[in-house]
């Protein structure tokens, strides 16, 4: 198994809070060649593993040629326990719901770093709501994913 390190990331909150994500597992997916999946989770112990905030990593060599390079982020959001009953039991609380972001870029194998980078960049700016120049993000997990074609190391 290759190694990959933590990821910490500020959320969009009005007060942002960071957020480190433990590295989980790199491992072959699909069984297909040259397809690798990276795993990453939050790991908050008042909160339940599967409630946790977490990343996928997925590259995918398709049988045209082209690389493609898959990121989801995942936020559970927990229900809101108040109270309790008659007997005085107080149910755990349980995710109500998980929002999902999914970008998904597919590749040419003879693009370069600086054709996938313009790429990834102005779709961040798109998000970011960006219309002025900013100097692209070289380093990163995701960034080195979508760049370089290859499952963070």
């Amino acid at each position: 198994m290759a190694s990959i390190a933590n990821i910490t990331v500020f959320d969009g909150a009005a007060t942002p809070v960071s957020h480190t994500l433990n590295a989980i597992s790199v491992t072959p997916s699909d069984g297909l060649a040259g397809s690798v999946e990276a795993l990453w989770r939050e790991a908050l112990s008042a909160t339940p593993a599967y409630a946790n905030v977490r990343a996928k990593v997925k590259m995918q060599s398709l049988k045209s040629g082209v690389v493609r390079v898959e990121s989801e982020i995942v936020v559970p959001v927990m229900e809101s326990v108040s109270g309790n009953n008659e007997q005085g039991y107080t149910a755990a609380p349980q995710v109500a719901y998980e929002n999902r972001y999914l970008v998904i870029g597919f590749f040419s194998q003879r693009s370069t770093v600086t054709d996938r980078r313009l790429a990834r960049q102005i779709v961040a700016n798109l998000l970011g709501n960006v219309s002025t120049s900013v100097a692209a993000a070289t380093s990163g997990p995701l960034p080195d994913a979508y760049d370089s074609l290859v499952a963070p190391t």
